[in-house]
C-alpha cells in the first residue's frame, strides 16, 4: 500500500508562473527514487499549490535518499525560493 503525502505551498507574490514552468524538473527527478505524484493544483486566487506524491515503499527513507541526491541538488541550484510557506500532511484514502 502507498504511503500519500499532501504539500500545500503558499507562493511568493508574482511567482506562480515561474514556480508552474520550474515544478516538472522536481517531479522528474521524484519519480527517479519512485515517487508517483498524482496531482497537482495551482490556486491563483489564493496563490497557493497543493500537490499530492506517494511511494510504494518506505516513504521517509526514499525521501531522505531523495533529498540529498545530486539530482535533486542539480534542480534547485540556482532558484530562488518561490515559496513562503509549505504545510505538508501523510493523509490516508477515504475513497476506493
Amino acid at each position: 500500500m502507498a504511503t500519500t503525502q499532501l504539500r500545500r505551498y503558499e507562493i511568493l507574490p508574482g511567482e506562480m508562473d515561474a514556480f508552474l514552468e520550474w515544478f516538472p524538473q522536481v517531479v522528474a527527478v521524484r519519480e527517479q527514487y519512485g515517487f508517483k505524484v498524482t496531482g497537482a493544483y495551482a490556486d491563483r486566487e489564493r496563490n497557493e499549490f497543493v500537490w499530492v506524491v506517494s511511494h510504494d515503499g518506505d516513504f521517509d527513507a526514499v525521501f531522505e535518499v531523495y533529498n540529498a541526491s545530486p539530482e535533486r541538488a542539480a534542480v534547485f541550484a540556482g532558484q530562488p525560493s518561490r515559496v513562503a510557506k509549505m504545510h505538508l500532511a501523510m493523509v490516508d484514502p477515504v475513497l476506493g
